[in-house]
């Protein structure tokens, strides 16, 4: 059985800049789920504002995507 480490607060924050990077349309939600988890369980304020411009971008990329996706209703 393969033992887990605890990840150290840069290892959090390189697995969600990461999530960041690798992200795309099909997986935004849960790489952002992730990312979530990882920044909750950041001890500090200041750990999790070193996220902040991850998780802002993510949250940009979620919005802009699925309003890309939307269909325009047509008005009868």
């Amino acid at each position: 059985m393969k033992q887990l480490r605890m990840l150290s607060t840069d290892d959090k924050l390189a697995e969600i800049r990461r999530l960041y990077f690798q992200t795309t349309r099909q997986t935004i939600e849960n790489d952002l789920a992730k990312a979530l988890d990882l920044l909750k369980s950041m001890s500090t304020e200041e750990e999790r504002e070193r996220a902040t411009v991850y998780m802002e971008g993510m949250a940009q990329m979620r919005s802009d995507w699925k309003r890309r996706t939307k269909k325009p209703k047509s008005k009868k």
